[in-house]
Protein backbone atom coordinates (compact mmCIF):
# COMPACT_ATOMS: atom_id res chain seq x y z
CA UNK A 1 0.00 0.00 0.00
CA UNK A 2 2.60 2.51 1.00
CA UNK A 3 5.13 1.12 -2.16
CA UNK A 4 1.78 2.46 -4.15
CA UNK A 5 1.43 5.46 -2.68
CA UNK A 6 5.49 6.52 -2.85
CA UNK A 7 5.18 5.51 -6.63
CA UNK A 8 2.33 7.64 -7.28
CA UNK A 9 4.09 10.76 -5.83
CA UNK A 10 7.25 10.23 -7.68
CA UNK A 11 4.42 10.06 -10.58
CA UNK A 12 3.46 13.72 -9.92
CA UNK A 13 0.10 11.99 -8.52
CA UNK A 14 -0.69 10.53 -4.69
CA UNK A 15 -3.41 12.66 -3.67
CA UNK A 16 -6.86 11.53 -2.84
CA UNK A 17 -10.15 13.06 -2.69
CA UNK A 18 -11.08 15.17 0.30
CA UNK A 19 -14.00 16.97 0.48
CA UNK A 20 -13.19 21.30 -0.25
CA UNK A 21 -13.50 21.77 3.45
CA UNK A 22 -11.04 19.30 4.51
CA UNK A 23 -9.07 19.87 1.67
CA UNK A 24 -8.80 24.13 2.69
CA UNK A 25 -8.53 23.16 6.80
CA UNK A 26 -5.90 20.48 6.10
CA UNK A 27 -3.70 21.58 3.36
CA UNK A 28 -1.80 18.88 1.88
CA UNK A 29 -3.71 16.66 3.29
CA UNK A 30 -4.68 14.59 0.31
CA UNK A 31 -0.66 13.63 -0.61
CA UNK A 32 -0.08 12.37 3.15
CA UNK A 33 0.41 9.15 3.71
CA UNK A 34 -2.36 8.92 6.70
CA UNK A 35 -5.11 9.91 4.54
CA UNK A 36 -4.52 6.80 1.52
CA UNK A 37 -7.23 4.33 1.38
CA UNK A 38 -6.13 0.67 3.13
CA UNK A 39 -7.27 -0.68 0.37
CA UNK A 40 -6.22 1.16 -2.86
CA UNK A 41 -7.09 0.02 -6.03
CA UNK A 42 -4.44 -1.71 -8.17
CA UNK A 43 -4.54 1.29 -10.95
CA UNK A 44 -4.69 4.76 -11.30
CA UNK A 45 -7.46 6.63 -13.05
CA UNK A 46 -8.96 9.71 -13.85
CA UNK A 47 -11.56 11.27 -11.80
CA UNK A 48 -14.37 12.10 -13.93
CA UNK A 49 -15.91 14.88 -11.87
CA UNK A 50 -12.17 16.65 -11.75
CA UNK A 51 -10.24 14.99 -14.68
CA UNK A 52 -7.28 14.63 -12.21
CA UNK A 53 -5.66 11.67 -11.91
CA UNK A 54 -5.41 9.72 -8.77
CA UNK A 55 -5.72 6.20 -7.04
CA UNK A 56 -9.11 5.34 -5.86
CA UNK A 57 -10.08 2.72 -3.29
CA UNK A 58 -10.83 -1.08 -4.52
CA UNK A 59 -14.14 -1.60 -5.76
CA UNK A 60 -16.01 -3.09 -3.06
CA UNK A 61 -17.28 -6.13 -5.37
CA UNK A 62 -13.37 -7.34 -5.84
CA UNK A 63 -13.35 -7.51 -1.72
CA UNK A 64 -16.24 -9.56 -1.91
CA UNK A 65 -15.13 -11.32 -4.99
CA UNK A 66 -12.02 -12.42 -2.72
CA UNK A 67 -13.81 -13.26 0.50
CA UNK A 68 -16.09 -15.56 -1.89
CA UNK A 69 -13.43 -17.08 -3.45
CA UNK A 70 -11.07 -17.81 -0.10
CA UNK A 71 -14.61 -18.79 1.88
CA UNK A 72 -14.88 -22.12 -0.88
CA UNK A 73 -11.52 -23.07 -0.71
CA UNK A 74 -11.99 -23.60 2.81
CA UNK A 75 -15.18 -25.48 2.68
CA UNK A 76 -17.52 -22.95 3.84
CA UNK A 77 -21.34 -23.18 1.98
CA UNK A 78 -22.50 -20.09 3.71
CA UNK A 79 -23.08 -17.26 1.55
CA UNK A 80 -20.36 -14.79 2.47
CA UNK A 81 -19.51 -11.24 2.32
CA UNK A 82 -17.58 -8.47 3.70
CA UNK A 83 -20.55 -7.45 5.38
CA UNK A 84 -20.53 -10.86 7.16
CA UNK A 85 -17.71 -9.38 9.10
CA UNK A 86 -19.41 -6.75 10.22
CA UNK A 87 -22.54 -8.67 11.90
CA UNK A 88 -19.31 -11.30 13.49
CA UNK A 89 -17.85 -8.12 14.75
CA UNK A 90 -21.15 -6.91 16.80
CA UNK A 91 -21.59 -10.57 17.92
CA UNK A 92 -18.53 -10.57 19.43
CA UNK A 93 -18.89 -7.46 21.43
CA UNK A 94 -22.41 -8.59 22.46
CA UNK A 95 -20.81 -11.91 23.51
CA UNK A 96 -17.60 -9.89 25.35
CA UNK A 97 -20.51 -7.81 26.97
CA UNK A 98 -19.68 -4.64 25.30
CA UNK A 99 -22.44 -1.98 25.94
CA UNK A 100 -24.82 -1.65 23.34
CA UNK A 101 -24.62 1.96 22.84
CA UNK A 102 -21.07 1.46 22.33
CA UNK A 103 -21.98 -1.04 19.47
CA UNK A 104 -24.43 1.08 18.16
CA UNK A 105 -21.81 4.13 18.01
CA UNK A 106 -19.20 1.89 16.56
CA UNK A 107 -21.23 0.63 13.59
CA UNK A 108 -22.97 3.73 12.72
CA UNK A 109 -26.81 3.38 13.71
CA UNK A 110 -28.87 6.18 14.36
CA UNK A 111 -31.22 4.25 16.39
CA UNK A 112 -30.62 1.81 18.74
CA UNK A 113 -33.50 -0.83 17.40
CA UNK A 114 -30.90 -1.25 14.61
CA UNK A 115 -28.32 -2.71 16.73
CA UNK A 116 -30.43 -4.85 18.97
CA UNK A 117 -30.85 -7.32 16.18
CA UNK A 118 -27.82 -8.73 17.13
CA UNK A 119 -28.97 -9.91 20.59
CA UNK A 120 -30.85 -12.31 19.05
CA UNK A 121 -28.00 -13.91 17.81
CA UNK A 122 -26.51 -14.79 20.58
CA UNK A 123 -28.88 -16.06 23.05
CA UNK A 124 -27.37 -16.21 26.22
CA UNK A 125 -28.89 -15.11 29.56
CA UNK A 126 -27.93 -13.63 32.54
CA UNK A 127 -25.38 -16.39 33.01
CA UNK A 128 -23.31 -15.03 29.86
CA UNK A 129 -22.45 -12.07 31.79
CA UNK A 130 -19.50 -11.90 33.48
CA UNK A 131 -19.78 -10.53 36.74
CA UNK A 132 -18.11 -7.89 38.05
CA UNK A 133 -16.27 -9.76 40.66
CA UNK A 134 -14.93 -12.07 38.25
CA UNK A 135 -12.58 -9.21 37.58
CA UNK A 136 -10.52 -9.15 41.70
CA UNK A 137 -7.63 -9.90 42.69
Amino acid sequence: MKGFHEQDLAEGHGAVYLPYALERKYAGAARDWSWQYFFPAREVSTDPRSGVVRRHHVDPAVVNKAIKVAARRVGLTKVISAHSFRHSFATHLLQRGTDIRTIQELLGHSDVATTMIYTHVIQQGGQGVPSPLDDLP
